[in-house]
């Protein structure tokens, strides 16, 4: 997959599923799949077998799962809602990552 739009720390809504219209924090973005972790949301249940050596009751654990990135959309916190950011390339030759409808710089790139 080419570069993706959603990076580590950046705050999205997700668009359709379970948890869609929430927002979380990306934890972690894997490019190979083009999925990503976010922060608190899309849980699915872990089954722990106990084992005594390693002192683990077992039981069963919540963790979060994998999202589609193409299910993700930027949230910019001046509007209110997800967008689609656009790139923007300065004077020293940098991109720069904006909402289309405020104008908010969501943060540099070098």
């Amino acid at each position: 997959m080419a570069g993706l739009h959603v990076r580590k720390n950046d705050l999205v809504v997700i668009r359709q599923g379970k948890d869609r219209g929430k927002t979380g924090k990306v934890l972690k973005v894997d490019p190979a799949t083009g999925r990503a972790v976010v922060e608190r949301l899309n849980f699915i249940k872990h089954f722990v077998k106990p084992d005594r050596s390693k002192n683990i009751a077992g039981g069963i654990m919540e963790k979060e799962a994998l999202v589609p990135v193409s299910r993700l959309m930027l949230y910019c916190e001046e509007c209110g809602q997800g967008v689609r950011a656009r790139r923007k390339r300065l004077e020293d030759k940098s991109k720069i990552r904006i909402c289309p409808k405020c104008e908010t710089v969501f943060e540099t790139k070098k």
